[in-house]
């Protein structure tokens, strides 16, 4: 049950508010004095705080309750205050409005609209809570993901690649295929590489076969190498991936492609370590961890009989999905910026970034930004720089200043995704200029 304090010297309008808020499921705790408030917010958990101006006998200034809210803003900045009060300087009350205050109420006030205020300033507090909650758990995560394993320098911050890393680094040290899952340019060899650098063959070769790059005829030599005569133009012996990969790990990309002989082959090593070079009657044996990766839907292949069931389960013991960059939105910005040299994003470029779908994933952004920063003029990147469809014509040219940003937060009572939303800008593009110009965050 939510809980209100009300600080007040008057007992009748204390009980009246008390009476009230029982009616609607809402608890109430009582202080005569500013005193006594600020001592019982040191102990009780207090969702809103509904405070009177004047404390003392005869006395209209307001300049107590003035004092009681900036201590009480000053000792708990997220925490909302209602101005309750006779006391009717208009100018002083915009005052703290300006400062951080939730609402200023009149009295006598209206039981339903201050129902209304209070039930809203409460909900919001506790989606601001879960939200500042969540945070700090994903900053926890992120922490101890960037302590205790090697990411290899990848630029994320979107919850959904911290699930997919999280599990990439549980299973790296695990001797066990991995089937790393999701359209093309998304980044799956970097968390091939991820496993590898967090595995027990850590210091061992880190080797790539793209297997939708080469010919069909071809992937079973570069696999397994090849004896000298073993096809036309094969002149002399090769070695293939496996052998190159002894010791550490095979990253065979694009597995759909492999033709069906070659697939064969595959779980023949996979399941006793050793293979023949094409050409060659000599069994060789190896030990290699072997990551595969595909954009193709191999239970469909297999359905078409264009895959080998078999293989499909010996490849797939741990599965990793990547989402596509446009289900994991968070990381858009913080790559966008890693491919830049030496220039800045505009709020505009921001939003257009933000609104494209990324039919190209990572790989087209990594292009758009490259395009970007060579056609651009100057040190800042534009929409229309971007060259993408919702970014050419875009209204949002002109970056707020700091007192466009400090306005729209108090019309949002501190709440950032609301801010942000006025000034049409993304939450973390507001993030940055509150850090830039100072700003605190108060929600």
């Amino acid at each position: 049950m939510p809980t209100v304090l009300i600080i007040d010297d008057n007992a009748a309008v204390a009980i009246a508010l008390e009476v009230l808020f029982s009616l609607h499921d809402i608890a109430s705790l009582r202080a005569a004095s500013p005193e006594e408030g600020l001592a019982i917010l040191e102990r009780e958990a207090v969702d809103l705080v509904i405070q009177d101006m004047n404390f003392t006998a005869d006395t209209t200034s307001g300049e107590e309750g003035v004092a009681l809210f900036r201590e009480i803003r000053r000792r708990h900045p997220d925490l909302p205050v209602i101005l309750l009060t006779a006391w009717t300087h208009l100018d002083a009350a915009v005052e703290l409005i300006k400062a951080g205050a939730a609402d200023y109420l009149s009295k006598p006030w209206n039981d339903e609209r201050l129902l209304t205020t209070v039930t809203n300033l409460i909900e919001l507090g506790q989606a601001n809570r879960a939200l500042s909650q969540r945070l700090q758990r994903e900053r926890k995560a992120r922490r101890e993901l960037e302590q205790n394993f090697d990411l290899r320098g990848l630029v994320w911050q979107d919850p959904a690649t911290e699930r997919v890393l999280t599990l990439a680094c549980q299973v790296a040290r695990a001797d066990v295929p991995v089937l790393i899952t999701g359209p093309n340019g998304t980044g799956k060899e970097r968390i091939a590489e991820i496993i590898q650098a967090n595995s027990q063959v850590a210091n061992g070769p880190f080797v790539v076969l793209n297997c939708g790059a080469l010919p069909s005829e071809l992937i079973e030599a570069e696999l397994f190498g090849a004896d000298a005569g073993a096809y036309t133009g094969a002149s002399k012996a090769r070695e293939g991936k496996f052998e190159a990969a002894d010791g550490g790990t095979l990253f065979l990309d694009e597995i759909g492609n492999l033709p069906l002989a070659g697939q064969m082959k595959l779980l023949r090593v996979l399941e006793t370590g050793r293979f023949e070079r094409l050409g060659s009657n000599r069994e060789r044996q190896v030990k290699v961890r072997v990551i595969s990766a595909t954009n193709a839907d191999l239970s469909a292949m297999i359905r078409a009989g264009t895959f080998r069931e078999d293989l499909f389960y010996r490849l797939n013991v741990i599965e990793l999905r990547l989402p596509p960059l446009a289900a994991r939105p968070g990381d858009i910005l913080p790559l966008a910026l890693s491919f830049l040299r030496g220039k800045t994003l505009h709020p505009s470029a921001e939003n257009a970034l933000l609104a494209h779908n990324w039919p190209g994933n990572v790989r087209e952004l990594k292009n758009v930004m490259a395009r970007a920063s060579l056609l651009a003029q100057g040190a800042v990147i534009k929409a229309a720089d971007l060259g993408l469809p919702l970014a050419v014509g875009s209204s949002h040219d002109a970056e707020p200043d700091r007192e466009a940003i400090v306005q729209a937060l108090a019309r949002a009572n501190g709440v950032v995704a609301q801010a942000s939303s006025e000034l049409g800008l993304s939450r973390q593009a507001l993030y940055r200029r509150m850090e830039r110009l100072g700003i605190a965050r108060t929600a």
